[in-house]
């Protein structure tokens, strides 16, 4: 499974109106419910919250990870935002975060959702999948930064 299987440039948010970790979250999930990728916006932005509200989703390198597990999906569905200053998601590594992934998935659906968080994580890792993020200004410069750096 690759990121860009399930991710589009629809799903993508550069730069985000939000300026808080829940307000980030919420527009996201508006981002994926107008793009028809969620049927019930309103559970699956509980379901989010609730998360993050449990255990930060800042893992660190600028990303956080919020995500989610719904019946409100066909399967997996990704969201990516990038915020127009840094967000605070009490990381821990104390770090503000730069990138924001949504990950939603079926509850019956455990394995895709783990593979693309480990695929996001991974991509982190990389100083050029970074610094592909830091100097892209269009949901289509996201989206290739994802594409370039993919394994």
């Amino acid at each position: 499974m690759r990121i860009t299987d399930i991710l589009t440039p629809e799903t993508i948010k550069i730069p985000m109106d939000a300026e808080e970790k829940f307000a980030c979250i919420e527009e996201l999930v508006d981002l994926l419910a107008k793009a028809g990728k969620v049927t019930d916006r309103d559970k699956f932005l509980q379901t989010v919250l609730e998360r993050e509200y449990t255990r930060t989703t800042g893992i660190g390198h600028g990303l956080a990870v919020p995500h989610g597990k719904c019946n409100c999906m066909d399967g997996l569905v990704i969201a990516v935002g990038v915020p127009r200053t840094p967000i605070d998601f009490q990381s821990i590594d104390k770090q503000k975060v730069n990138l924001i992934v949504l990950l939603g998935s079926p509850e019956d659906q455990t394995g895709p959702h783990i593979q693309a968080l480990a695929r996001i994580s991974r991509l982190m890792l990389s100083s050029s999948f970074r610094d592909a993020i830091a100097h892209a200004h269009t949901p289509r410069d996201i989206y290739q930064a994802f594409v370039d750096n993919e394994m």
